[in-house]
């Protein structure tokens, strides 16, 4: 399909797209939650809403039956009602769907299974909140776009890292003109899954396929999603095009050679994705992000966030910095801890970072579920939204049509059909 498809603005594309500015107008009395999924991370996402007061959790759908169980024990070892199981085969999760008891479904499922459940779940009059990344291909973000805007359901992408502490951080500088005009920003998902991609359990059974069929940035959300918010992406700017380059394939084959043996049948499998993805973002604001993204070789974790402006920069991995010209030394970085949290600390995390405490993933799956729950309980618009989960999603294809045509520069979908032109930026969030 070409990618400016459905580009156009009608008068039927903007009276559905006023739908998803205004879904949910009224305040409820409890957010009543399904999940779809609890494998790791639907199970730890169940552990964050467990915590939150008014939010009940009415229902949960696995294809493992035990898996099921052991949420409906957490529920009622956290004094809660054992949530109704869904068990009976992949499609189940149409049944829970269906139930005319929930507000919104979470999904936390294998990439190919996100889109369609949303899917499935608007079109139920229920919220949908997906793990990343939102959709596979522009075909699914489209399909989300529609169904959000015709349903004037929130479909909102679970992008936790959105609301880690640096990058809130990094946001309330930028909205406060502490870096001054942003122009530069980089990013990624640099993380050894070499051994999760071998293993015959978890993500394991699924993620390597998507190694083996595409090159590709497969999973740019995590370290892309805190920088499109902090440079108003959807917002009043867009990405506006793309180029990608990969490396060779080749440390996957031979970390498997090396730890399952040379005539394993894993280790003779054709890998596609390039070892490291690189990709070239400019908005049509002005500002690039370098975007990266690397799990088949051998590195500690990082997530690669720098923001850059015309009066500094702040860079999170390896250690959190930041240089602000003529506030530190001269061509110096400074810790960006201690010494920044006092009067940078973004209001969000500091009002929320005692109860998020011993929380997955640092504290931040806490913050993003309580700000989820917050929002649709008070009848708010959450921060993220379909259109954000398909910008975001859409450079998977667009990266790996990129790397098939030597680099060629591809154009953005405008998923929004012109409406970030007006739409304002989002506010510094408090509790």
């Amino acid at each position: 399909m070409a990618v400016n498809r459905r580009g156009f603005l009608g008068a039927a594309g903007s009276a559905l797209a006023a739908g998803v500015s205004s879904a949910q107008p009224k305040e409820l009395p409890v957010l009543r939650a399904g999940i779809i999924g609890v494998g790791g991370r639907g199970t730890g996402h169940v552990r964050e809403l467990l915590r939150l007061e008014r939010v009940e959790l009415k229902a949960v759908c696995d294809i493992v039956p035990s898996k099921a169980e052991n949420v409906q024990n957490l529920a009622q070892k956290a004094g809660k009602p054992r949530p109704a199981a869904y068990t009976q085969g992949e499609r189940d999760y149409q049944r829970l769907c269906a139930r005319g008891d929930l507000d919104i479904v979470y999904i936390a499922t294998p990439w190919e299974w996100h889109a369609r459940m949303a899917v499935e779940a608007m079109k139920n009059g229920k919220h949908a909140a997906i793990e990343v990344p939102a959709a596979t291909t522009i075909e699914e973000c489209w399909e989300l776009v529609e169904t959000a805007e015709s349903t004037g359901r929130h479909c909102v992408q679970l992008e936790n890292c959105c609301y880690d502490r640096v990058e809130l951080m990094a946001f309330h500088m930028a909205r406060k003109g502490l870096l001054g005009e942003l122009v530069h920003a980089e990013c990624g998902y640099l993380h050894d899954l070499r051994a999760m991609k071998y293993s015959n359990r978890g993500e394991g059974l699924w993620r390597l396929d998507h190694a083996l069929r595409r090159n590709a940035d497969l999973y740019p959300t995590h370290g892309l999603g805190p920088v499109a918010q902090t440079l108003n992406v959807n917002r009043g700017n867009q990405f506006g095009h793309l180029v990608s380059m990969a490396s060779k394939a080749h440390s996957l084959r031979e970390y498997a050679a090396r730890t399952l043996g040379a005539e394993h049948p894993k280790t003779k499998l054709d890998v596609a994705l390039g070892d490291v993805v690189s990709s070239l973002i400019r908005t049509l604001a002005g500002q690039t992000i370098l975007v990266v993204h690397d799990t088949n070789t051998p590195r500690p974790y990082s997530r690669k966030i720098l923001i850059q402006g015309s009066r500094g920069l702040l860079e999170k991995y390896p250690t959190p910095r930041i240089y602000i010209e003529g506030r530190g030394k001269p061509h110096q970085w400074e810790d960006l801890f201690p010494g920044y949290e006092a009067e940078w600390e973004h209001p969000l995390w500091r009002g929320l970072q005692e109860k998020a405490r011993n929380a997955g993933h640092g504290g931040m799956d806490f913050v993003m579920n309580y700000r989820l729950a917050d929002c649709l309980l008070r009848g708010a618009a959450p921060d993220m939204d379909v259109y954000d989960a398909a910008a975001l999603s859409a450079v998977t294809e667009l990266s790996e049509r990129s790397i098939a045509g030597r680099s060629r520069p591809l154009e953005f979908p405008d998923f929004t059909r012109g409406k970030w032109r007006s739409r304002e930026p989002l506010p510094i969030a408090t509790v």
